[in-house]
């Protein structure tokens, strides 16, 4: 049956933005949650999830019969919904508000954030989604990583939304140009089923990871490796994630890319996290240090944590503010992330890296906190965090966010805690996404 067929496609009128990239319409009392539309449109919808037992149904626009102004041509043909539909195909995910302009996505994030925390947090709270571009205002190259999947027939591809099926690529504005220039989707990857880049924002050695197939032998692995590695350009450092150990292995160069921020220098191994903005390092950095900075809360021998720290980002002006009469506490639960903050940080006797769970080291080694940086995983900190954190009693709380769900519930959760909402910002590091990161600063009540 054709995908766009009338029988799995419906006329709408679409509402408000919803949090994860829909806009909200009815259809039969029913609610649908939306991509590729923007409030107020009135479209034609693909059904893609449409159970008759389901509480919400799903869909993509496929046609636009009464368009936004705020609409354009979106800037990536393969994740264009519309330009899909004219070929009965799905569109790549990634890039699903594409179809709107910058000022009106990030009128949406605004209008998701506000709402987040008034349905989690019960506060009633506007806050501006900062711009932070350096492409003449395009919102395009800002990724300095990439993952990409294999077809089978070996042709770089990425994944539909909530789809298992690999879409072919061949090309990625949001990529950044150092990414582009290494033209990988000219390539095939037989035998290859991942293949990752990053490129750090400061021109440093780029780096390739491969995963091989698992089912080959070893033989044939390492054949289809060196048929990959032939396609990578010189000084590009290859590394490769071995199937079974899971282990990252050099294969070429090193294993890891030098990334820079402010002035410090970061070793960050390969599979270890590291933000994809080109800019979102140093903004983030800013922000954090600023909220705490001009609060007084950061001071010469203060004890300080940086929790979910990754290699470092946060740390080390954390290091810097404190001075060697003060304590860093880092904690990473990543393994390999965390002996990247332990290499990045040899020497500095008042840092200390810990490798484990954050929950686990707060409460094995309880300690009084001047000042902590919170920038937890998506799924936010969660309510023994807090406690804890509550519990150490520090004067202040920076807490990073890449989820405004997951923030606004912990919110919530230091409300319950004695403590308030004190400062907020929030910048658009996702362009042409739903996504956005923001910054709170918490501090306790009076």
């Amino acid at each position: 049956m054709n995908p766009h067929s009338a029988e799995q496609t419906v006329t709408l009128t679409l509402g408000p933005v919803a949090h994860g990239g829909h806009t909200v319409a009815r259809h039969d009392s029913r609610v649908v949650f939306v991509r590729h539309g923007l409030p107020g449109e009135q479209v034609r919808v693909r059904l893609t999830e449409s159970a008759p037992d389901a509480r919400f149904w799903r869909g993509d626009v496929v046609e636009v019969l009464d368009a936004s102004p705020d609409r354009q041509d979106h800037p990536w043909r393969q994740a264009s919904a519309l330009e899909a539909a004219r070929t009965s195909a799905q569109p790549l995910g990634g890039a699903e508000f594409g179809h709107a302009t910058l000022p009106a996505q990030r009128r949406l994030k605004e209008a998701v954030l506000a709402e987040q925390l008034q349905r989690l947090a019960g506060l009633d709270r506007s806050t501006v989604v900062e711009a932070v571009e350096d492409d003449a205002g395009q919102g395009l190259h800002w990724r300095t990583r990439m993952a990409f999947a294999v077809t089978a027939d070996g042709r770089l591809g990425m994944h539909a939304h909530r789809s298992e099926e690999v879409l072919p690529v061949d090309s990625m504005p949001l990529a950044s140009e150092a990414i582009v220039d290494l033209g990988l989707w000219n390539h095939l990857w037989k035998g290859v089923t991942r293949v990752e880049v990053a490129a750090p924002a400061n021109g440093s050695q780029p780096l390739v990871i491969l995963s091989p197939e698992e089912a080959l032998g070893e033989k044939e692995q390492g054949k289809a490796l060196n048929r990959a590695v032939a396609q990578i350009p010189d000084g590009v450092s290859v590394a490769v994630m071995d199937p079974v150990s899971k282990q990252l292995l050099r294969w070429r160069g090193r294993s890891w890319v030098r990334e820079s921020v402010n002035g410090f220098e970061y070793r960050v191994t390969g599979e270890g996290f590291w933000q994809i903005h080109r800019r979102a390092p140093q903004t983030l950095m800013d922000a954090v240090t600023g909220f705490l900075g001009e609060g007084g809360f950061l001071r010469e021998g203060a004890s300080v944590a940086d929790l979910y720290a990754g290699a470092g980002l946060f740390t080390a002006p954390l290091a810097q503010a404190v001075g060697e009469n003060g304590a860093v506490l880092s904690v990473e639960g990543a393994p390999g992330t965390s002996r990247d903050a332990r290499k990045n940080f040899h020497g500095q006797r008042h840092v200390e890296i810990v490798q484990g769970k954050v929950e686990r080291v707060l409460r094995q080694r309880p300690r009084r906190l001047d000042a902590v940086v919170l920038d937890p995983p998506r799924a936010g900190a969660g309510r023994t965090v807090v406690q804890q954190l509550a519990e150490s009693g520090p004067r202040a709380i920076a807490y990073v966010s890449c989820d405004p769900a997951s923030f606004a519930r912990d919110v919530k959760f230091f409300e319950g805690q004695g403590w308030e909402l004190a400062g907020l910002r929030a910048f658009d590091l996702y362009p042409h996404t739903h996504h956005l990161e923001t910054v709170g600063l918490l501090l306790p009540k009076g």
